[in-house]
């Protein structure tokens, strides 16, 4: 029996889409290492939203301002808030042709070039849902390139929880945009909380994934990311950060040293299943 609308709200939402460096399964330990009580909340990379959303179902009227740099990724949360109904009907329309065929059809959507909002949208969930890891990857060019997963049975439409997140989003508390992290930032005031997840320092040659964008974020913009760190703490706010524990990040953060955790984390999208567990990521905060 299909469940109600009322029903379905009482669910918490939580990311509908795997991304890279994704936090869900660290919310246990993060949330261990927050502030009791802050007042804003700020995230400028935002990815698959697992941090906001863990806040937001203990504090559902928070003050939210959050962003990314990835465009598809930001057109999606904004579907989702106003044109759930539209998006789930066209991923059930995708499910019940890639149960048909998953191998052609997840390769003509994959090459496919679509307009509207709502197939944008629904392309990016499909292929997210059906990819290898559910990796989120573009090249040079901008173009997903990541092959078909191997699944028997994949969740593509997810309604309980893509009705959960549009509930969620549509509070008047919460600002979703397209915009680079210093802009995010710039309304950042004292008490408020401020958590920055970039595309991690890569520790080693091989590790070096930026890639959710065309775009790369180097180690300039690390720089960068450090001196926002640093005039935020100026302001008063509670600043929190994750990054690899790299030399590069070990060597800017000197002078936070003494408030930097260390925390063991898996990599859910490591090809190789035998090199997921035993990372050790840093934590670093001003308070």
């Amino acid at each position: 029996m299909k469940q109600s609308y009322k029903q379905l709200l009482s669910f918490s939402p939580r990311p509908f889409v795997k991304w890279a460096g994704g936090k869900r399964q660290l919310m246990p330990t993060l949330s261990k290492y927050m502030p009791k009580k802050f007042d804003s909340y700020f995230e400028p990379f935002l990815g698959g939203g697992a941090v906001m959303f863990y806040l937001i179902a203990q504090t559902p009227k928070l003050e939210c301002f959050t962003s990314d740099l990835n465009s598809d990724l930001i057109l999606s949360y904004i579907t989702i808030r106003d044109r759930v109904d539209e998006l789930i009907s066209a991923l059930e329309l995708h499910s019940s042709k890639y149960f048909k065929n998953p191998q052609d059809y997840y390769y003509a959507i994959r090459e496919s070039t679509p307009k509207s909002q709502i197939e944008k949208v629904s392309r990016l969930i499909f292929l997210n849902r059906t990819c290898f890891n559910g990796l989120y990857r573009v090249n040079s060019k901008g173009k997903f390139n990541v092959p078909l997963g191997k699944y028997t049975n994949p969740n593509i439409v997810n309604e309980d929880n893509l009705i959960a997140v549009s509930h969620a989003l549509k509070s008047k508390t919460i600002s979703i945009k397209c915009q680079d992290f210093t802009k995010t930032l710039e309304t950042a005031q004292k008490n408020d909380l401020v958590y920055l997840d970039p595309p991690y320092q890569p520790v080693s040659q091989s590790s070096n994934f930026t890639s959710y964008t065309n775009d790369s974020f180097g180690y300039e913009d690390q720089e960068r990311l450090f001196l926002e760190f640093q005039r935020l703490d100026s302001k008063g706010c509670n600043v929190m950060l994750s990054n690899s524990k790299s030399e590069e990040v070990l060597d800017l953060f000197e002078d936070y040293l003494d408030k930097t955790i260390e925390i063991s984390a898996n990599r859910f999208i490591n090809s190789d299943s035998k090199k997921r567990t035993g990372h050790s990521e840093l934590l670093i905060k001003n308070y």
